[in-house]
């Protein structure tokens, strides 16, 4: 059975990218337009890895992981951020919130997949 990847990022065309290439590699994919679009989306279905961007209108990346790590079923799930944010401090707030591997946009769909292999257990 294939693995789910939720895709949070404000960008509908970083979406799509992503999601070609998780699409091609297996992966069922759930998007969402922001922190509070994955928020609402995260009904207790089992989701192996969420990527999301740091920033969003409406509810920020660093704000949803917190929110999501609040809920006993994503307590445990991994996080990529996948962001233009480079600075330090920014990922330590990554960290601390609770994701476990920061990308910087632009990014290659082979780093991506090879960071989520790294993340899901088969």
């Amino acid at each position: 059975m294939a693995k789910t990847i939720m895709i949070v990022d404000d960008s509908a065309s970083l979406r799509q990218v992503v999601g070609i290439a998780l699409k091609g590699a297996g992966y069922d994919v759930i998007e969402a337009c922001d922190g509070q679009d994955a928020l609402s989306k995260l009904t207790g279905q089992k989701i192996h890895l969420i990527v999301s961007d740091v920033n969003m209108p409406n509810m920020d990346g660093i704000t949803f992981v917190k929110a999501a790590k609040q809920k006993p079923e994503y307590k445990f799930t991994p996080v990529i951020m996948l962001t233009t944010e480079a600075s330090d401090e920014m990922k330590q707030r990554g960290q601390l919130a609770g994701a476990k591997a920061w990308m910087v946009k632009p990014f290659q769909p082979s780093q991506m997949l090879a960071a989520v292999s790294k993340l899901i257990m088969p």
